[in-house]
C-alpha cells in the first residue's frame, strides 16, 4: 500500500502531470530529493507513469471500444497481439480470461476503427465473436481521474499545484505534432531536450507548442498507476442499457460515483459503459445492488470482471521494467 507522501505524490501528478518536482515538493513540505526519488520508486514498484494524451475530439479522432471473444488457447495471444499494436489502448483480458477489450484509435481521415476490424481481426484464427462500439462521448476519464487516487491534496494545495495556462493564442494539433505527440505518449513527463530531440524542434518551440496545446484544452497528461496499492482488489466493466431520454441524467450520476473510473456513452446494444474499482466482491455486489439499483431508469445491466490490464492509457507501450497497469486498470 501507498504511504501519506506517495499519494500526496500521485494526487500532485494528477493536478499537473509536468509539475517540477521542487514545486510538487514545496507544496508537500519535503525537499525535490525525497519528491523524485519517490517519483523513481513508484515508476520501478508501482508502475506509475504519467503520459501526454491528445484529446481525441480535439484532434478530430475517433475512439472504439471493441469486445473479442476468442478460444481459451488463443486469448493471451490475441491479446498480447492487441498490446503491440500502435493504434490501442486499455487492453484488458475479462470473463473469465476469453473475453478482450480494447480501445481502438481511429484515424482521422474517416473515424472507423481501420485495418485492425476490417482486415486483421477476420484473418486471426481463435477470435470467435467480435463487437465493436464507437465512444461518443466521455463522462468521467481522460482528463478527469478516479476520485480515490486524487483525495491526498487539499484545496489550497492543489491551487498552488494546478497548470496556469499562458495567454498565447492556442492551436489544434496538426500533422506537424506527430512526434511531440508520439514521444510524449512514452513519457509525459519527458523534459525539453528530450522533446527537442524528438522533433527536431528547439527547446523554445517545444515549449511553446507545448503552452499552446495545453491551452487547447488539446493535450492532457494522464497517470497510470496500480490501482490495487489504493485497496482495489475488484475490477468490472459494466454495459449499460438506459433509455435515450434518460442517457444524460444517468451518466451524468454515474460520473459521480467514486466507484467509478470510467464513463462514457456508446452506440450498440448499450449506450452506456463503465468501469468500477471495488475493494472486494462484496464491495462490487453492494455497488451495483444498491448504488447502481436505485437509478430506475437502467433498463439492463452486464458485468463483465477484468482479469489483467495489459495496457493501459497510453498507446506507446510502457518499458519492460513498468507494470502495465493503470487508474482504471
Amino acid at each position: 500500500m501507498l504511504d501519506d507522501l506517495d499519494r500526496a505524490l500521485v494526487h500532485a501528478l494528477h493536478v499537473d502531470g509536468r509539475a517540477p518536482f521542487s514545486r510538487i515538493a514545496e507544496v508537500l513540505g519535503v525537499s525535490a530529493q525525497t519528491v523524485a526519488r519517490r517519483y523513481r520508486r513508484l515508476r520501478a514498484e508501482a508502475g506509475l507513469r504519467v503520459v501526454g494524451l491528445a484529446d481525441p475530439h480535439r484532434a478530430g479522432r475517433a475512439q472504439w471500444l471493441v469486445r473479442l471473444t476468442a478460444t481459451a488457447r488463443s486469448a493471451q495471444n490475441v491479446a498480447e497481439a492487441l498490446v503491440r499494436r500502435p493504434d490501442t489502448s486499455w487492453v484488458k483480458l475479462t470473463s473469465g480470461g476469453t473475453e478482450i477489450t480494447a480501445v481502438i484509435h481511429a484515424p482521422a481521415e474517416d473515424g472507423s476503427p481501420g485495418p485492425l476490424l476490417l482486415r486483421d481481426v477476420p484473418r486471426t484464427g481463435g477470435i470467435t465473436a467480435v463487437s465493436a462500439h464507437c465512444l461518443l462521448h466521455t463522462y468521467l476519464g481522460g482528463p478527469g481521474n478516479w476520485r480515490r487516487s486524487a483525495q491526498a491534496l487539499d484545496e489550497r494545495q492543489q491551487t498552488a499545484l494546478a497548470y496556469r495556462e499562458p495567454a498565447e493564442a492556442s492551436r489544434q494539433p496538426g500533422p506537424e505534432d506527430a512526434e511531440l505527440l508520439a514521444a510524449l505518449e512514452r513519457d509525459g513527463r519527458a523534459g525539453q531536450g528530450e522533446l527537442a530531440r524528438a522533433t527536431g524542434w528547439s527547446a523554445t518551440t517545444v515549449a511553446r507548442r507545448l503552452a499552446e496545446l495545453r491551452a487547447a484544452g488539446a493535450l492532457f497528461f494522464d497517470v497510470e498507476v496500480d490501482a490495487g496499492l489504493f485497496g482495489v482488489r475488484t475490477r468490472a466493466l459494466l454495459w449499460l442499457s438506459v433509455r435515450p431520454a434518460d442517457q444524460e441524467k444517468v451518466a451524468r450520476a454515474l460520473a459521480g460515483h467514486d466507484e467509478l473510473a470510467f464513463v462514457a456513452a456508446t452506440t450498440g446494444r448499450t449506450n452506456l459503459v463503465a468501469q468500477a474499482l471495488c475493494r472486494d466482491p462484496a464491495d462490487l455486489h453492494r455497488y451495483l445492488t444498491r448504488r447502481l439499483g436505485s437509478l430506475r431508469e437502467i433498463d439492463t445491466l452486464e458485468s463483465s470482471p477484468v482479469l489483467r490490464t495489459l495496457k493501459a492509457a497510453s498507446p506507446a507501450m510502457a518499458l519492460p521494467s513498468v507494470r502495465r497497469k493503470g487508474p482504471a486498470g
